[in-house]
This record gives structure tokens, sequence and C-alpha cells, in this order.
């Protein structure tokens, strides 16, 4: 499994590495707090375009995530973000989707599931720039149809490495939910949902369902950084979900991403 060489290749020494991941983990914890989605997805995009296979990717990025979301959710729950009727039929239905979804990926070859993964990347970055654009009419009734999008948003969370945000919070506020409190409550969720997925892969480890693991600890370095990051940034979440305005934020975010797709689909076409 290729992981480090790209970055030793360009003579970067591994302080530099993490550094880098601490960056990155700080920014995408930032934005989630902000839109209420992108950790998952910025983190995992750019662990695809330096050699992570798929599963090791979501794995790491899940276990980052455990110490992130309960930090975020904290700030949520202390700044009162979360909608508890809406966090108690999300956060199960989350949960069975995710640990489905965990084991499907640690059933499929890495190599054969990339470029579904990178696709899947691209259509999370033109999500969250839509998503920024286009405001949508609040309303105050309840959301019909939660349970299925737990399931739904759980499952690609997993399969992808992020996409609990991106498909969640942007189908609740599309169908009139108050920002500040869909907000809350997913990311709330979240810390459920990363806690079951990590779980599920130690499962399929420990069973030898997940055959092509390989050896995780060389993703220690990354997991380290993204965890820093995201626990410097993430008690600001419930500040800037109030505060900040993300329109400016969502759309560089949702180009990043976009950008790490396309290089990561030269290098699948071998123009890279």
């Amino acid at each position: 499994m290729v992981f480090w060489k790209p970055l030793k290749a360009r003579g970067q020494p591994m302080s530099l590495d993490f550094l880098l991941f601490v960056a990155v983990g700080f920014l995408a914890q930032i934005v989630d707090g902000a839109l209420g989605m992108a950790y998952g997805v910025v983190s995992t995009t750019v662990l695809l375009s330096i050699g992570v296979a798929p599963a090791n990717a979501s794995a790491s990025v899940h276990t980052a995530e455990m110490f992130t979301t309960f930090a975020s959710a904290l700030s949520h729950l202390w700044h009162r973000n979360v909608d508890k009727h809406l966090f108690w039929k999300l956060a199960p239905a989350g949960v069975v989707g995710g640990v489905v979804g965990t084991f499907v990926l640690t059933s499929v070859d890495g190599a054969t599931i990339k470029p579904y993964i990178v696709a899947y990347m691209g259509v999370m970055g033109v999500v969250i720039i839509w998503r920024t654009l286009y405001g949508v009419k609040q309303r105050t009734e309840p959301v019909r149809g939660v349970v299925p999008l737990g399931l739904t948003g759980g499952f690609v969370d997993a399969v992808g490495g992020g996409g609990w945000g991106p498909v969640v919070t942007t189908t609740l506020v599309g169908a009139g939910g108050q920002p500040r409190y869909v907000i809350g409550t997913v990311n709330t969720a979240e810390f459920v949902l990363t806690t079951a997925v990590s779980a599920a892969f130690l499962a399929a480890l420990l069973t030898g369902h997940w055959e092509d693991a390989g050896d995780l600890t060389q993703n220690a370095t990354a997991v380290a950084g993204l965890i820093v990051g995201g626990l410097c940034a993430a008690p600001l979440a419930g500040y800037v979900v109030k505060r900040i305005s993300p329109r400016t934020l969502g759309v560089a975010v949702g180009t990043l991403v976009l950008i790490l797709v396309v290089y990561q689909t030269l290098r699948l076409l071998g123009y890279l």
C-alpha cells in the first residue's frame, strides 16, 4: 500500500507530514462546524490523493472523527443547537446504515472500488457548493423521512469515508429545516455514527472479514494530525455556526474537493 512515499519523495520530513494533516484537520473541522459537512469528505479526498486505499482511508478518518465529533457535539450542546427529537431518529438509523456500509467496503477490493469513491467525492464537492450558494426557505413543521435519510447517510458515509453531512444536512436544510438546529443535530449524531463505524472496522479486522487491511499503523501520523487539528477547531463549531456566514468558505471547500478529485482522476487514468 502506497502511503507516505509520495510525501517522502519530495524530501519532506515526517514532522511536516504531521503538520500538513493538522492543518487539514483544522480547516476541515472549521468548515464542518459552519456547514454541517465536509470534514470526512475533505480528509478522505486528501488521503485518497496520496495513495491510501478507500477502506483504510475511511477507517482512518472515522477514527479521527471519534475525537473531533465528540468535541463538536459538546460545543453544539453547550450552545443549544441540538433538536433532541430529530437526534433520536437520526442517530440509530445512521448507525445501522454505517455498519452495513463498513462491511460492504471491507468486502470489496480497494482498486476496484476506488474509481467509484473518487466519483462520489466529486458529487459531494458539487453538493457542498450547491448547498452553500442556494438558500432554502425555512419552515417549522417536522421533516418527514428522517429514518431512511439516516440509513442512507450512514451507509454512504462509511463507504465513501465521508458523506453524512453532505447527504443528511443538505436534505434537511433543503426540506426547510432551520440550519442552526439541523447542523447542530447532524454533527452531534455523527459522533454516535463514527464510533459505530470505527467499531465495525475493528470487528471486520479482528474477524478476518477485512483481509486486505494491511498495517493500519502506517496511517498513525495522518490520524494523529487529523485529530489534533480537528480538536483545536471543534470547540469553535458552535460559535461558528451562529456567527459566521459560511458562503465563501463553502464554495472554497467544494472547489478544493473538486480539484483533488480531478488530480486523483488523472492519477487513475495514468496521466500523473
